[in-house]
């Protein structure tokens, strides 16, 4: 039996041969780990990351969240807009990276559309 994260990278294998960024329109890849969430602006044709953001460069409130990490997760997505918007991409392809579709992955794509992002 596969390991999950062996899981995880044959899945994100698939997604890759399908999807692939350009300059004008980058891919918004995802990566999640136990306690964070990190999240890049990568053009494919020439191999380069154009930027990335993460919950390490957000302050959260001292007020309870109930749900911290799928908050944060939702203000990185409107952080890595906001520094796209900057470099004036507006419109992305994502890439969840074999990850679900759901929880986190899913905040951080919401918190993406709401900062202008297209996909």
């Amino acid at each position: 039996m596969l390991e999950k994260q062996e899981k995880r990278l044959r899945r994100h294998k698939k997604v890759r041969a399908k999807t692939s960024g350009t300059k004008e329109k980058p891919r918004l890849c995802v990566f999640r780990s136990a306690k964070h969430i990190y999240a890049q602006l990568i053009d494919d044709e020439r191999g380069k990351t154009l930027l990335a953001a993460s919950d390490l460069e957000i302050k959260i409130p001292k007020s309870k969240i109930q749900d911290k990490k799928t908050y944060k997760a939702k203000e990185v997505g409107k952080l890595i807009a906001k520094k796209a918007l900057e470099k004036k991409i507006e419109k992305v392809v994502f890439d969840r990276g074999g990850y679900q579709y759901h929880g986190r992955v899913k905040a951080l794509a919401e918190g993406a559309r709401e900062g202008g992002l297209k996909f």
